[in-house]
């Protein structure tokens, strides 16, 4: 079978057309916080945005290699749980999709370990792994089997089925009041770090391969670091995080 020959061309964007960037709101991404004002003409002379990498038509089929996997990307929710439409700029970049293929897998010291994710899983997946590849004019993610966060067998992210190493976490209700008894506003409430766990994955893989299960169980309330990890709402209106159990700092009681 031919190599899979990947094309993708940048679409840029002139210095003057930043200058409608400089009314938007300040928002957080992986980068950090963009606060109004921040960009200057004079710093950028052009923006550069890529997309999805294309697959040419020629080419029938992708078979990633190692430990990846080829997952067909979920659509964008068009709708809030309430029934309203959402516009395309307002819609939320999925991060689950379905499993299409996987790879041989990878050796640890002298033992093989193969993907044990199989075809046609629903998965969840870490919000900027992986590279994206439009295929058949739909699209689709290569990641790491490692970057999958767990599988999700429903359409409720409490459902999560933690991979590897990951907790999932439900997330403690933020603080209505200050100790001093003034209510907080939406804004000021401070973003919790605490959460009761609701499923742990099978454990890590040490030198042999061999899975090594966590220390942490179902029920434990914890204190782990807070900005790791990907965070989720569920039907319910609650607050979900799943991250690396290396990232839980303390179990209180």
């Amino acid at each position: 079978m031919a190599a899979t020959q990947l094309t993708a061309s940048p679409v840029t964007v002139s210095a003057r057309s930043l200058s409608s960037l400089e009314g938007l709101r300040a928002s957080s991404s992986k980068f950090g916080t963009l606060k109004p004002g921040t960009l200057k003409h004079s710093q950028f002379r052009s923006l550069v945005v890529r997309a999805a990498s294309v697959v040419a038509p020629k080419y029938t089929s992708i078979k990633p290699l190692g430990d990846r996997v080829l997952v067909k990307i979920k659509e964008a929710e068009e709708k809030t749980m309430g029934g309203i439409l959402l516009p395309s700029t307002a819609q939320s970049k999925p991060q689950g999709g379905e499993v299409i293929a996987v790879g041989e897998g990878r050796t640890i010291g002298k033992n093989k370990i193969d993907i044990t994710i199989p075809t046609g899983a629903q998965i969840i997946y870490s919000k900027y792994a992986g590279t994206e590849v439009e295929f058949n004019d739909v699209k689709h993610l290569i990641l790491k089997e490692d970057d999958i966060v767990g599988l999700l067998e429903t359409e409720d992210i409490k459902d999560l089925k933690p991979l590897n190493d990951r907790v999932f976490i439900k997330v403690a209700e933020a603080e209505e009041k200050t100790a001093g008894g003034l209510l907080l506003t939406e804004t000021t409430k401070e973003k919790p770090s605490i959460g009761t766990v609701i499923a742990v994955g099978p454990g890590t893989l040490d030198e042999e391969g061999k899975v090594q299960p966590l220390s942490i169980s179902t029920g434990s309330t914890v204190l782990y670091s807070k900005y790791a990890g990907n965070d989720f709402k569920g039907k319910d209106g609650s607050n979900y995080i799943a991250l690396r159990a290396s990232d839980v700092m303390a179990i209180l009681s």
